[in-house]
Parts: C-alpha cells; structure tokens; sequence
C-alpha cells in the first residue's frame, strides 16, 4: 500500500466506519483526475466521507445543494456591477475550487446540470464569453438518491459518462452501525478537528506519477475485450464507449499505485471494471423491466474474457 493511501486511511478510519473501499477509489479517482458519483439512501456518510478525504487532503473543498429553483450562475458564478467603481467585477461561484460536492445532483434542472459538463470534461468555465481554467486538482464528487422518483431530473447519458467512477454506498454491517452508534458524537467532533496528512503539491505529484505507472500491451488488450464484448452483450442496448476504456486504464493505474506498484495487472482491472462501468451501460427495456443489473452483467464479463498470463 502507498504511503499516501496509508496516511488517509490511518487518519479516517475513526471516523469512517468501514468505508474503505470507498475512500480508496475517491483517492484513485482523485489522482486519475476523475469526477465520482455517489449514489446511496441518506444518512450512510456521503458527505461526510467527500468532507474528510477534502481535509486530509488539504484540498479547498465547497459543498452545493442541488434545487429545482438552482440557476447555473449560482455554481460557476457571474459578474456583478459593483456602483462604487461603475465597473463589473467577477463573483465567483462554488466551482472554483479543488472538491466541489453536489448534493442530490438529480434534483437540479438539466439547465444547471449542464452547468456542470464543462467544468467536469474541460476543467474550466465560461462566463460572459470569458474563460476561466479551473485551478489543478479538481474533483467533482457528486451524489443521487436512488429510491426518489419525484421532483427529479434524471441525469442523462452524456453527463453519467463524465463521472470517472460511479460508488453504491450501502448500509454499515450490524457491527459497524454499533459502532457508529457508540461514536457518533466523537465522530462528529473528531471530523471537524482533521488536519490534512498529505499537501496539494503531493496530491499533485502523485498524480503525475500515477499517470506513469506501466501498463503492458496484453492489458490493453484485456480491456478492450471486456468493452468490447459490453457492444455484443445480448442484455445491453448500449455497451461502453472508448471513454469508458480510458477510464478504466487510467483508474487502474491509480489504482495500482496505491497498491505501492508501478505496473498495472489483471487484478487491478478487475478491482475498477465495475465502477467505472456501471453507469455507462444501458439495458435493454425488457430486462430493465424485470430488474436487471449492470453489474451483473460486468461480473459475468470479467468471468468470460481471458486473464492474460504474465
């Protein structure tokens, strides 16, 4: 394991109750410079857990809670005539900043949501004709509720493709939720006294040496098997797109590094292949109907396409 891994984990792991895994691909995401969604019920820690990792980090974090009435100027920010001067001055929005978090993302217009693309793909934004680069790293780690069905806007295929990684934050073990429990006013205080464990230009350097990390031509060639055999997929109307290979490939090379190595194997592939793809494929209506899973069907991929031998 990294020592960078090492260090967010040591320092969180009193106050996330086994969010692990989690915390491990939001820092792979982090340093695949990639965007993550979380879908989970509330109260299992989403913003909790993007609040901490934002700490250790040392990263400028801001929080935005999507609305029906939002308007994308609240997020990217606009120009406001200021009277003393007779001159318009930039107001930035929350966007300008390393962790942007956006709570209930699907309860926001399509208008705003595509507030967003941009920002995610380009890493900059555009206001009054102006273009503003957003400062490096920059992550958007954004969250859904799945069980709500009234007064959203789901998010269509294009935006979910930006999100490097989609998370399911599901319920703590029986254990775990005690734990929670016996802690929770702890937990509470002991999230607002973090102290970051890493710096930006160590997040930053270790990114740059995570996008370094070798990865051998039978890989790639594993990869796009398992893309490709999503387009043939009899359940699929939609399998994944060359995007959804470079994600994959820059994922498990993030991944690998916090693993402490500096080449990629088939094990790390495996590892991401399910959050980097389950939100990229689409079902066909009648299995949807009959409550087909994505994941499933990953799973049923990695088991059928052939490991390659080292």
């Amino acid at each position: 394991m990294s020592p960078i891994l090492r260090r967010i984990l040591d320092a969180s792991s009193s106050i996330l109750v086994e969010k692990e895994q989690e915390i491990k691909l939001i820092v792979a995401s982090l340093l695949a410079r990639g965007h993550v969604l979380i879908e989970g019920v509330p109260g299992v820690a989403k913003t909790l857990t993007a609040k901490v990792i934002s700490r250790l980090t040392g990263l400028d974090f801001k929080r935005v809670q999507m609305t029906p009435d939002l308007l994308p100027s609240d997020i990217i920010g606009g120009y406001v005539y200021d009277q003393r001067t007779g001159t318009f001055t930039l107001k930035k929005g929350p966007i300008f900043t390393n962790i942007l978090f956006v709570d209930e993302l699907n309860r926001a217009s399509p208008r705003t949501q595509s507030a967003l693309l941009e920002a995610m793909q380009e890493r900059q934004v555009t206001i009054e004709g102006n273009t503003y680069v957003l400062e490096e790293p920059f992550m958007v780690i954004a969250t859904q509720n799945p069980i709500e069905t009234e007064g959203i806007f789901p998010l269509p295929e294009s935006q979910l493709d930006r999100f490097l990684v989609k998370i399911e934050s599901s319920y703590p073990s029986t254990k775990g939720f005690i734990d929670i429990m016996k802690r929770a006013d702890f937990i509470e205080e002991a999230s607002r006294e973090l102290k970051p464990v890493l710096s930006k230009e160590e997040i930053l350097r270790a990114s740059k040496e995570a996008s370094e990390v070798i990865v051998d031509d039978s890989i790639y060639q594993y990869i796009a098997r398992i893309i490709e055999e999503t387009r043939t997929h009899k359940l699929l109307r939609l399998g994944a797109s060359p995007r959804a290979g470079i994600a994959i490939i820059r994922l498990s090379k993030a991944w690998a590094y916090l693993d402490g190595r500096k080449y990629v194997i088939p094990d790390d592939v495996k590892a991401v292949a399910i959050p980097a793809l389950r939100h990229r494929l689409i079902l066909k209506p009648e299995y949807e109907i009959e409550g087909g899973d994505p994941v499933a069907i990953v799973k049923e991929i990695l088991g059928r396409v052939e490991v390659p031998r080292p």
